[in-house]
């Protein structure tokens, strides 16, 4: 939102605005201001990146000689990730360095919402009841949505720029709403909260539903009524002045836990463990990694990394013969395509793997030179993570390169056992598929052929059962029956068939086999479901697969506001 390419000049101070070509102007305001003693305020530095090396020369070279009196400022977006840091070490290595943070917590977000506005503000509408609670509300709707984002994929699927332009703006189309109407258009006001000013920035449909459905909980009659709990044990205020909402919010806020965003308590656990994990993890590769150490830690090294090459090239399938596998195919089924294209991509898989390791094995017998791409992977074995070669050619996954690859095992055992006559398994696991998605289609287009029902009208139903995967002897005559999902944010409860609570520390829990078959889209019971997303790992987003009608008692706005999803891995 700030103006780019502005130069400012008022008697000894010059402020210039990077960005539109501003450079010369600004090394000229620099040679003025260190021969007179100006100060000199240079906007937006990240915007030149190319520059930069040419201002880190020039205040060196002002840096002696030059006036007492002064003084350079420069200020800068902070980088979105370490490799894409442009301020040159020289210039942050010679500065005084100021850091401006977001507010953490609910408290500090809702009183930073507030202090966008003032009692005149509180004052300026006529119908001062409904405007003020209104307000208010809409205070706590943003500190929830931004403050949300530290929970990672169960907050938000992805990160969103919000901003305090967000709120303003929705608090002037209050105001002129409730100036133009005697009653309180409800539905006019979260359709343009929700959509425009803050859905606006969101991209993804399940975050668009999270947005509207705070919106519906927070903006609606009862409001006025003195009856809305903003969150447990937070009601919304009365009719107060400025400086008495700010009090309340001191007095009456509960400590900060995820029960105020409607999050269960085990999100909090989940995202201090991944920022926990992330940390281990960064302190890990700041092991050295070359032979500087000494020729006893580097031995020591590739060894651990050859004893691991060798263990798992010796554990890797044979990759799978496609002229042999396609023998066996009596009937080109939808079933039987998804599994040829399974085998094939998992060809392309082992293949690589096989190639990379057997090139790593010849380069630290000092058969081959070894390449950068060699050095990656050596890294990665040493450090437990998967491959970057290996992952362009592998399904998404958010395991240590130990559990990766025994998972990897499992599934080409999977595939093997399918393919020795292509009948269906028993039970489907689900998430061992590359594709999760062609098997759910199958199951509609198998469905389709048989009943003759158009393929675009019809949809899937899923049925929870109350048995795990051992108890079924053989496939169901339509449809699948599916193993190997998890819950996170709730958990299922088998006896009562319905979503329910989690239980502390349990932040997710194993789904019972899900019988799935296809129906005809007219004839899906939405009442009482809740729409469950389903993806491949806790990294959501990108990862979905399918949705889900799950049977529930409570208001499916609660496990919207959860983030209650079905994962294919943990």
């Amino acid at each position: 939102g700030k103006k780019l390419g502005y130069t400012f000049n008022h008697g000894n101070l010059h402020i210039i605005s990077l960005g539109q070509g501003q450079e010369v102007v600004a090394e000229q305001a620099l040679d003025l201001a260190a021969k007179e003693g100006h100060w000199v305020i240079l906007q937006n530095i990240h915007l030149v990146a190319k520059w930069l090396s040419s201002l880190e020369k020039k205040l060196e070279q002002h840096s002696e000689g030059s006036h007492q009196d002064f003084r350079v400022f420069v200020s800068a977006e902070p980088a979105p990730c370490t490799e894409m840091h442009v301020i040159p070490q020289g210039i942050l290595e010679n500065s005084i360095k100021i850091t401006s943070e977001a507010p953490t917590g609910m408290h500090a977000n809702l009183h930073k919402a507030l202090d966008n506005f003032s009692q005149d503000t509180l004052e300026m509408c006529s119908q001062e009841k409904e405007f003020r609670s209104i307000l208010f509300a809409l205070c706590y709707f943003h500190a929830v949505v931004a403050e949300r984002r530290k929970f990672g994929p169960q907050g938000w699927n992805h990160s969103y720029p919000f901003s305090t332009e967000d709120l303003t703006i929705s608090v002037s189309v209050l105001y002129n709403y409730l100036e133009a109407s005697l009653k309180v258009p409800y539905d006019d006001l979260r359709y343009l909260v929700g959509e425009i000013m803050y859905g606006g920035h969101i991209t993804d449909d399940w975050d668009r539903r999270l947005c509207k459905t705070y919106l519906e909980e927070f903006i609606k009659p009862e409001m006025l009524q003195g009856e809305l709990c903003l969150a447990p044990g937070f009601l919304l205020p009365g009719n107060m002045d400025y400086n008495g909402y700010h009090q309340y919010i001191d007095d009456a806020l509960p400590p900060e836990s995820p029960h105020l965003y409607g999050l269960h308590p085990n999100a909090e656990i989940g995202f201090l463990t991944q920022r926990s994990e992330q940390l281990l993890l960064t302190v890990l590769e700041l092991q050295p990694r070359d032979g500087s150490v000494g020729e006893g830690a580097l031995g020591t090294r590739e060894e651990t990394v050859q004893a691991l090459l060798e263990e798992m090239l010796g554990k890797l399938n044979e990759e799978f013969n496609m002229a042999e596998v396609m023998a066996k195919v009596e009937e080109r089924t939808p079933y039987t395509v998804v599994a040829l294209q399974e085998c094939e991509r998992m060809n392309v898989l082992t293949a690589e793997i096989r190639r990379s390791l057997a090139e790593l094995e010849l380069g630290l017998k000092g058969e081959l030179t070894m390449t950068s791409d060699m050095e990656n992977l050596q890294n990665s074995l040493f450090f437990d993570t998967v491959p970057e070669s290996w992952v362009k050619r592998s399904y998404p996954s958010t395991a240590s390169l130990g559990s990766w690859f025994a998972d990897l095992l499992a599934r080409i055992n999977e595939l093997e056992a399918w393919t020795r006559d292509f009948s269906l398994p028993s039970t489907l696991w689900l998430g061992g598929l590359f594709n999760p998605q062609s098997i759910l289609t199958a199951i509609m287009q198998t469905t389709a052929r048989k009943n003759k029902w158009p393929l675009d009208k019809m949809t899937l139903q899923c049925d929870v059962t109350k048995k795990s995967r051992e108890d079924f002897a053989g496939a169901p005559r339509e449809g699948a029956y599916v193993h190997g999902l998890f819950m996170e944010g709730a958990r299922w409860d088998a006896q009562t068939g319905i979503i329910t609570d989690a239980r502390l520390k349990e932040l997710t829990t194993a789904m019972p086999v899900m019988f799935i078959r296809a129906i005809p889209a007219d004839k899906q019971d939405t009442r009482g479901m809740y729409l469950c997303p389903l993806y491949k790992t806790r990294q959501r987003g990108p990862t979905y697969v399918w949705t889900f009608n799950l049977k529930t008692k409570e208001n499916p706005s609660k496990w919207v506001l959860a983030g209650v999803a079905l994962l294919l891995q943990i």
